[in-house]
Protein backbone atom coordinates (compact mmCIF):
# COMPACT_ATOMS: atom_id res chain seq x y z
CA UNK A 1 0.00 0.00 0.00
CA UNK A 2 1.29 3.32 -1.30
CA UNK A 3 0.49 6.25 0.69
CA UNK A 4 2.49 8.81 -1.25
CA UNK A 5 0.24 11.61 -3.16
CA UNK A 6 0.65 11.30 -6.94
CA UNK A 7 2.59 14.32 -8.52
CA UNK A 8 -0.62 16.13 -9.63
CA UNK A 9 -2.05 16.01 -6.34
CA UNK A 10 1.47 17.92 -4.42
CA UNK A 11 1.40 19.92 -6.96
CA UNK A 12 -2.01 21.18 -6.15
CA UNK A 13 -1.55 20.82 -2.76
CA UNK A 14 1.44 23.20 -2.69
CA UNK A 15 -0.77 25.79 -5.00
CA UNK A 16 -3.57 25.36 -2.34
CA UNK A 17 -1.76 25.40 1.25
CA UNK A 18 0.21 29.24 -0.50
CA UNK A 19 -2.99 30.79 -1.13
CA UNK A 20 -5.02 29.57 1.88
CA UNK A 21 -1.57 31.51 3.56
CA UNK A 22 -1.50 34.60 1.24
CA UNK A 23 -4.97 35.21 0.26
CA UNK A 24 -7.96 32.72 2.03
CA UNK A 25 -7.03 33.08 5.59
CA UNK A 26 -6.08 37.42 5.69
CA UNK A 27 -9.25 37.69 3.95
CA UNK A 28 -11.28 35.97 6.68
CA UNK A 29 -11.66 38.86 8.51
CA UNK A 30 -11.73 41.59 5.72
CA UNK A 31 -14.83 39.26 4.73
CA UNK A 32 -16.42 39.77 7.84
CA UNK A 33 -16.01 43.49 8.25
CA UNK A 34 -17.00 44.16 4.18
CA UNK A 35 -20.07 42.16 4.82
CA UNK A 36 -21.59 44.21 7.65
CA UNK A 37 -21.14 47.34 4.85
CA UNK A 38 -23.01 45.94 2.29
CA UNK A 39 -27.04 46.92 1.98
CA UNK A 40 -27.81 43.15 2.51
CA UNK A 41 -25.92 40.79 4.76
CA UNK A 42 -26.73 38.11 1.98
CA UNK A 43 -24.12 39.94 -0.69
CA UNK A 44 -21.00 38.79 -1.85
CA UNK A 45 -18.23 40.88 -0.36
CA UNK A 46 -15.37 42.39 -2.92
CA UNK A 47 -13.18 40.42 -1.04
CA UNK A 48 -14.96 37.28 -2.11
CA UNK A 49 -15.17 37.85 -6.01
CA UNK A 50 -11.42 39.13 -5.54
CA UNK A 51 -10.40 35.66 -4.16
CA UNK A 52 -12.55 34.21 -7.13
CA UNK A 53 -10.69 35.77 -9.86
CA UNK A 54 -7.06 34.95 -7.95
CA UNK A 55 -8.19 31.48 -7.68
CA UNK A 56 -9.14 31.37 -11.41
CA UNK A 57 -5.84 32.96 -12.48
CA UNK A 58 -3.71 30.08 -10.71
CA UNK A 59 -5.93 27.10 -12.03
CA UNK A 60 -7.56 26.12 -8.96
CA UNK A 61 -11.29 26.20 -10.27
CA UNK A 62 -13.67 23.68 -10.41
CA UNK A 63 -11.09 21.03 -8.95
CA UNK A 64 -14.00 18.86 -7.59
CA UNK A 65 -15.47 18.23 -10.93
CA UNK A 66 -13.59 14.70 -12.12
CA UNK A 67 -15.17 15.05 -15.87
CA UNK A 68 -12.06 17.22 -17.39
CA UNK A 69 -14.41 18.89 -19.75
CA UNK A 70 -16.06 20.99 -17.15
CA UNK A 71 -13.45 21.06 -14.50
CA UNK A 72 -10.28 19.77 -12.96
CA UNK A 73 -10.80 16.06 -13.92
CA UNK A 74 -9.09 14.82 -10.37
CA UNK A 75 -9.80 11.36 -9.39
CA UNK A 76 -11.98 11.18 -5.99
CA UNK A 77 -8.34 9.98 -4.16
CA UNK A 78 -6.53 13.71 -5.50
CA UNK A 79 -9.41 15.81 -4.59
CA UNK A 80 -9.83 14.35 -0.90
CA UNK A 81 -6.83 16.03 0.05
CA UNK A 82 -7.70 19.14 -1.46
CA UNK A 83 -10.75 19.41 -0.15
CA UNK A 84 -9.01 18.55 3.66
CA UNK A 85 -7.27 22.40 2.83
CA UNK A 86 -10.59 23.67 2.00
CA UNK A 87 -11.89 22.73 5.46
CA UNK A 88 -9.82 24.72 7.27
CA UNK A 89 -11.90 27.81 5.66
CA UNK A 90 -14.92 26.50 5.02
CA UNK A 91 -16.70 29.04 4.23
CA UNK A 92 -14.62 31.73 2.43
CA UNK A 93 -12.14 28.28 0.70
CA UNK A 94 -14.51 26.67 -1.20
CA UNK A 95 -16.69 29.42 -2.84
CA UNK A 96 -13.29 31.47 -3.75
CA UNK A 97 -12.51 28.05 -5.92
CA UNK A 98 -15.87 27.46 -6.97
CA UNK A 99 -15.87 24.03 -4.83
CA UNK A 100 -18.85 24.73 -2.38
CA UNK A 101 -22.00 23.11 -2.04
CA UNK A 102 -24.70 23.04 -2.86
CA UNK A 103 -23.11 24.35 -6.22
CA UNK A 104 -20.77 21.27 -6.58
CA UNK A 105 -23.97 18.58 -6.48
CA UNK A 106 -25.64 20.66 -8.42
CA UNK A 107 -23.12 20.94 -11.02
CA UNK A 108 -22.25 17.69 -10.78
CA UNK A 109 -26.28 16.67 -11.45
CA UNK A 110 -26.19 18.75 -14.60
CA UNK A 111 -23.32 16.79 -15.89
CA UNK A 112 -24.67 13.50 -15.37
CA UNK A 113 -28.31 14.21 -16.43
CA UNK A 114 -28.96 17.40 -17.80
CA UNK A 115 -29.65 18.07 -21.62
CA UNK A 116 -27.50 20.31 -23.93
CA UNK A 117 -29.82 23.24 -23.09
CA UNK A 118 -29.89 22.43 -19.74
CA UNK A 119 -26.07 22.18 -19.93
CA UNK A 120 -25.84 25.77 -21.67
CA UNK A 121 -28.52 27.65 -19.60
CA UNK A 122 -27.43 26.57 -16.24
CA UNK A 123 -24.44 24.63 -16.38
CA UNK A 124 -22.08 26.84 -17.85
CA UNK A 125 -22.93 29.84 -16.24
CA UNK A 126 -21.98 28.02 -12.68
CA UNK A 127 -19.08 26.34 -13.82
CA UNK A 128 -17.81 29.75 -14.58
CA UNK A 129 -18.99 30.90 -11.28
CA UNK A 130 -21.50 33.80 -12.53
CA UNK A 131 -24.03 32.61 -10.76
CA UNK A 132 -25.01 30.11 -8.00
CA UNK A 133 -27.96 27.51 -7.11
CA UNK A 134 -29.80 25.70 -4.57
CA UNK A 135 -31.33 22.18 -4.19
CA UNK A 136 -34.19 22.31 -2.20
CA UNK A 137 -35.73 18.82 -1.18
CA UNK A 138 -35.78 18.74 2.58
CA UNK A 139 -39.34 19.80 4.03
CA UNK A 140 -40.88 21.07 7.45
CA UNK A 141 -44.02 18.91 7.26
CA UNK A 142 -42.57 15.45 7.01
CA UNK A 143 -39.16 13.34 8.34
CA UNK A 144 -37.18 14.14 5.38
CA UNK A 145 -34.43 11.76 6.88
CA UNK A 146 -36.62 9.42 4.53
CA UNK A 147 -37.07 10.66 0.71
CA UNK A 148 -39.91 8.94 -0.13
CA UNK A 149 -41.62 11.28 2.53
CA UNK A 150 -41.73 14.11 0.40
CA UNK A 151 -45.19 16.11 -0.27
CA UNK A 152 -44.12 18.54 -2.89
CA UNK A 153 -46.23 17.56 -5.84
CA UNK A 154 -44.69 18.38 -9.59
CA UNK A 155 -47.85 17.83 -11.75
CA UNK A 156 -48.02 18.10 -15.44
CA UNK A 157 -50.50 19.80 -17.46
CA UNK A 158 -49.90 20.18 -21.26
CA UNK A 159 -46.84 21.19 -21.59
CA UNK A 160 -45.66 22.25 -18.15
CA UNK A 161 -44.80 20.90 -15.04
CA UNK A 162 -46.82 22.67 -11.91
CA UNK A 163 -44.68 22.56 -8.61
CA UNK A 164 -46.35 22.89 -5.21
CA UNK A 165 -44.80 22.55 -1.92
CA UNK A 166 -43.13 23.65 1.27
CA UNK A 167 -39.23 23.55 2.09
CA UNK A 168 -37.29 24.73 4.13
CA UNK A 169 -33.33 24.81 4.83
CA UNK A 170 -32.55 25.10 1.46
CA UNK A 171 -29.12 25.62 1.30
CA UNK A 172 -27.45 28.97 -0.84
CA UNK A 173 -31.40 30.59 -1.24
CA UNK A 174 -30.64 33.42 0.40
CA UNK A 175 -27.87 34.88 -2.03
CA UNK A 176 -29.27 36.97 -4.51
CA UNK A 177 -26.83 35.26 -7.14
CA UNK A 178 -28.99 32.12 -6.49
CA UNK A 179 -30.25 31.87 -9.55
CA UNK A 180 -31.82 28.24 -10.31
CA UNK A 181 -33.11 25.76 -7.89
CA UNK A 182 -32.95 21.61 -8.35
CA UNK A 183 -36.61 20.91 -6.96
CA UNK A 184 -37.36 17.50 -6.07
CA UNK A 185 -40.76 16.66 -5.47
CA UNK A 186 -43.38 13.86 -6.46
CA UNK A 187 -44.42 12.96 -10.10
CA UNK A 188 -46.48 10.19 -9.42
CA UNK A 189 -47.10 10.16 -5.27
CA UNK A 190 -49.47 6.99 -5.83
CA UNK A 191 -46.70 4.97 -8.07
CA UNK A 192 -46.45 0.98 -6.31
CA UNK A 193 -42.58 1.74 -6.04
CA UNK A 194 -42.04 4.05 -3.84
CA UNK A 195 -38.51 4.80 -5.20
CA UNK A 196 -39.62 5.85 -9.07
CA UNK A 197 -42.30 8.50 -7.40
CA UNK A 198 -39.79 11.87 -7.21
CA UNK A 199 -38.37 13.38 -10.18
CA UNK A 200 -36.04 16.64 -10.15
CA UNK A 201 -36.75 19.64 -11.77
CA UNK A 202 -34.90 23.38 -12.92
CA UNK A 203 -37.30 26.15 -11.73
CA UNK A 204 -35.50 29.41 -12.47
CA UNK A 205 -35.41 31.81 -9.09
CA UNK A 206 -37.81 34.46 -10.77
CA UNK A 207 -40.81 31.96 -11.46
CA UNK A 208 -44.05 33.53 -10.49
CA UNK A 209 -45.13 31.24 -7.39
CA UNK A 210 -41.73 30.78 -5.83
CA UNK A 211 -41.27 32.43 -2.89
CA UNK A 212 -38.40 32.88 -0.56
CA UNK A 213 -39.68 33.72 2.16
CA UNK A 214 -37.16 33.48 5.55
CA UNK A 215 -33.55 32.93 6.44
CA UNK A 216 -33.31 29.72 8.66
CA UNK A 217 -30.70 29.97 11.59
CA UNK A 218 -28.23 26.86 12.25
CA UNK A 219 -27.35 26.95 16.27
CA UNK A 220 -27.97 31.05 15.74
CA UNK A 221 -25.93 31.71 12.91
CA UNK A 222 -27.39 32.49 9.32
CA UNK A 223 -24.75 31.55 7.20
CA UNK A 224 -23.86 34.50 5.73
CA UNK A 225 -20.94 33.55 3.61
CA UNK A 226 -22.62 30.33 2.22
CA UNK A 227 -25.58 31.52 1.21
CA UNK A 228 -27.80 30.94 4.11
CA UNK A 229 -30.37 28.72 4.33
CA UNK A 230 -34.00 29.59 3.50
CA UNK A 231 -37.69 28.56 3.86
CA UNK A 232 -39.05 28.42 -0.06
CA UNK A 233 -42.76 28.37 -0.86
CA UNK A 234 -43.97 26.68 -4.24
CA UNK A 235 -47.36 28.27 -4.99
CA UNK A 236 -48.41 26.96 -8.88
CA UNK A 237 -45.20 27.62 -9.78
CA UNK A 238 -45.47 26.31 -14.02
CA UNK A 239 -42.03 25.40 -15.71
CA UNK A 240 -41.87 23.79 -18.82
CA UNK A 241 -41.42 19.99 -19.12
CA UNK A 242 -37.91 20.28 -20.47
CA UNK A 243 -37.17 21.80 -16.96
CA UNK A 244 -37.23 17.98 -15.92
CA UNK A 245 -33.84 16.25 -15.33
CA UNK A 246 -33.38 12.98 -16.45
CA UNK A 247 -36.93 11.17 -16.74
CA UNK A 248 -39.56 11.14 -14.50
CA UNK A 249 -39.70 9.15 -11.47
CA UNK A 250 -35.60 9.47 -11.70
CA UNK A 251 -35.77 11.74 -9.10
CA UNK A 252 -34.09 8.92 -6.12
CA UNK A 253 -31.49 7.77 -8.17
CA UNK A 254 -30.46 11.29 -9.09
CA UNK A 255 -30.55 11.66 -5.38
CA UNK A 256 -28.30 9.25 -4.26
CA UNK A 257 -26.11 9.68 -7.58
CA UNK A 258 -25.45 13.45 -5.91
CA UNK A 259 -24.53 12.39 -2.53
CA UNK A 260 -22.31 10.23 -2.46
CA UNK A 261 -19.99 12.75 -3.56
CA UNK A 262 -20.88 15.33 -1.73
CA UNK A 263 -20.62 13.37 1.24
CA UNK A 264 -17.16 12.20 0.73
CA UNK A 265 -16.37 15.87 0.43
CA UNK A 266 -18.20 17.10 3.39
CA UNK A 267 -15.64 14.74 5.46
CA UNK A 268 -12.46 15.80 3.87
CA UNK A 269 -13.80 18.99 4.88
CA UNK A 270 -14.49 18.21 8.33
CA UNK A 271 -10.52 17.17 8.46
CA UNK A 272 -9.44 20.33 7.61
CA UNK A 273 -11.78 21.95 10.42
CA UNK A 274 -10.30 19.16 12.91
CA UNK A 275 -6.74 20.44 12.07
CA UNK A 276 -7.22 23.65 11.81
CA UNK A 277 -8.49 22.93 15.32
CA UNK A 278 -5.73 21.02 16.96
CA UNK A 279 -3.27 24.24 15.17
CA UNK A 280 -5.74 26.52 17.45
CA UNK A 281 -5.43 24.83 20.22
CA UNK A 282 -1.49 23.80 20.32
CA UNK A 283 -0.75 28.01 19.85
CA UNK A 284 -3.62 28.62 23.00
CA UNK A 285 -1.80 25.72 25.02
CA UNK A 286 1.50 27.45 24.62
CA UNK A 287 0.40 30.75 25.20
CA UNK A 288 -1.80 30.88 28.26
CA UNK A 289 -0.90 29.78 31.81
CA UNK A 290 -3.01 28.34 34.66
CA UNK A 291 -2.64 27.36 38.25
CA UNK A 292 1.16 28.22 37.50
CA UNK A 293 1.87 26.31 34.59
CA UNK A 294 1.45 26.37 30.63
CA UNK A 295 -1.89 24.88 29.45
CA UNK A 296 0.78 22.96 27.46
CA UNK A 297 1.77 20.53 30.29
CA UNK A 298 -1.27 20.16 31.75
CA UNK A 299 -1.92 16.91 31.64
CA UNK A 300 -6.12 16.52 30.31
CA UNK A 301 -4.79 19.13 28.00
CA UNK A 302 -1.82 16.62 26.37
CA UNK A 303 -4.42 14.14 26.18
CA UNK A 304 -6.90 16.58 24.15
CA UNK A 305 -4.25 16.95 21.69
CA UNK A 306 -2.93 13.54 21.14
CA UNK A 307 -6.49 11.43 20.99
CA UNK A 308 -7.05 14.32 18.34
CA UNK A 309 -4.53 13.85 16.37
CA UNK A 310 -5.03 9.77 16.76
CA UNK A 311 -8.50 10.92 15.65
CA UNK A 312 -8.18 12.70 12.66
CA UNK A 313 -5.29 10.24 11.42
CA UNK A 314 -8.03 7.44 11.66
CA UNK A 315 -10.51 8.99 9.73
CA UNK A 316 -8.69 10.29 7.28
CA UNK A 317 -7.14 6.91 6.03
CA UNK A 318 -10.85 5.49 6.28
CA UNK A 319 -11.96 8.79 4.08
CA UNK A 320 -9.07 8.06 1.76
CA UNK A 321 -9.77 4.20 1.22
CA UNK A 322 -13.21 5.45 0.51
CA UNK A 323 -12.15 7.86 -2.11
CA UNK A 324 -9.62 5.17 -3.39
CA UNK A 325 -12.44 2.39 -3.56
CA UNK A 326 -15.64 5.17 -5.51
CA UNK A 327 -12.39 5.68 -8.17
CA UNK A 328 -11.94 1.45 -8.40
CA UNK A 329 -15.52 0.20 -7.83
CA UNK A 330 -17.84 2.98 -8.17
CA UNK A 331 -19.85 5.20 -5.59
CA UNK A 332 -21.73 1.20 -4.89
CA UNK A 333 -18.91 -0.50 -4.28
CA UNK A 334 -17.77 1.84 -1.97
CA UNK A 335 -21.35 2.10 -0.04
CA UNK A 336 -19.96 0.60 3.27
CA UNK A 337 -16.93 2.96 3.64
CA UNK A 338 -19.08 6.18 2.32
CA UNK A 339 -21.61 5.09 5.22
CA UNK A 340 -18.77 4.67 7.71
CA UNK A 341 -17.26 8.07 7.37
CA UNK A 342 -20.58 9.80 7.36
CA UNK A 343 -21.06 8.29 10.47
CA UNK A 344 -17.48 8.80 12.54
CA UNK A 345 -16.25 12.23 11.04
CA UNK A 346 -18.99 14.24 11.90
CA UNK A 347 -19.23 12.95 15.09
CA UNK A 348 -15.14 13.29 16.05
CA UNK A 349 -14.85 16.21 14.82
CA UNK A 350 -17.47 17.24 17.30
CA UNK A 351 -15.86 16.33 20.24
CA UNK A 352 -11.99 17.86 18.31
CA UNK A 353 -13.73 21.16 18.39
CA UNK A 354 -15.09 21.11 21.66
CA UNK A 355 -12.13 20.53 23.40
CA UNK A 356 -10.50 22.97 21.38
CA UNK A 357 -13.61 25.64 21.99
CA UNK A 358 -13.10 24.15 26.07
CA UNK A 359 -9.41 25.01 25.90
CA UNK A 360 -10.31 28.62 24.85
CA UNK A 361 -12.44 29.21 27.19
CA UNK A 362 -14.64 32.14 27.03
CA UNK A 363 -12.71 33.32 23.30
CA UNK A 364 -14.10 29.64 22.07
CA UNK A 365 -17.94 30.68 21.98
CA UNK A 366 -16.82 34.02 20.65
CA UNK A 367 -17.05 35.66 17.24
CA UNK A 368 -12.97 36.48 17.60
CA UNK A 369 -12.30 32.61 16.88
CA UNK A 370 -14.03 30.66 14.30
CA UNK A 371 -14.17 27.28 16.63
CA UNK A 372 -17.82 28.21 17.53
CA UNK A 373 -19.01 28.83 14.18
CA UNK A 374 -16.94 25.66 13.24
CA UNK A 375 -18.61 23.48 15.90
CA UNK A 376 -22.47 24.56 14.68
CA UNK A 377 -21.60 23.64 10.97
CA UNK A 378 -20.09 19.88 12.05
CA UNK A 379 -22.91 19.22 14.31
CA UNK A 380 -25.07 20.50 11.54
CA UNK A 381 -23.30 17.28 9.30
CA UNK A 382 -24.57 14.99 11.68
CA UNK A 383 -27.86 15.55 9.99
CA UNK A 384 -27.27 17.00 6.43
CA UNK A 385 -26.83 14.28 3.71
CA UNK A 386 -28.92 11.67 5.82
CA UNK A 387 -28.83 11.60 9.95
CA UNK A 388 -26.46 9.23 11.15
CA UNK A 389 -29.08 6.88 12.90
CA UNK A 390 -30.02 6.30 8.95
CA UNK A 391 -27.00 5.40 7.84
CA UNK A 392 -26.11 2.99 10.77
CA UNK A 393 -29.55 1.13 10.01
CA UNK A 394 -28.18 0.60 6.38
CA UNK A 395 -25.21 -0.11 7.20
CA UNK A 396 -25.80 -2.78 10.13
CA UNK A 397 -28.53 -4.59 7.81
CA UNK A 398 -25.74 -4.73 5.35
CA UNK A 399 -23.48 -6.39 7.86
CA UNK A 400 -26.29 -8.71 9.00
CA UNK A 401 -27.13 -9.88 6.22
CA UNK A 402 -24.06 -11.65 5.59
CA UNK A 403 -25.34 -14.41 8.33
CA UNK A 404 -28.99 -14.81 6.96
Amino acid sequence: MDFAFDARTEELRAKLLTFMDEHVYPAEQTAEEQRALLASPWDTPQVVEDLKAEARSQGLWNLFLPDAEYGGGLTNLQYAPLAEILGRSPHLAPTALNCAAPDTGNMEVLTQFGTEEQKKQWLQPLLAGEIRSAFAMTEPEVASSDATNIETRITRDGGDYVINGRKWYISGAMNPDCAIFIVMGKTDPDGDDIRRQQSQILVPRDTPGLTVKRAMQVYGYEDHSHGGHAEVVFDNVRVPVTNLIGEEGGGFAIAQARLGPGRIHHCMRLIGMAERAIELMCRRAVARTAFGKPLAQQGVVQNWIADARVTVEQLRLLVLKTAWLMDTVGNRGAHTEIQSIKIATPRAVVTILDQAVQLHGAGGVSQDFPLAELWAAARTLRLADGPDEVHQRSLARREIKKYL
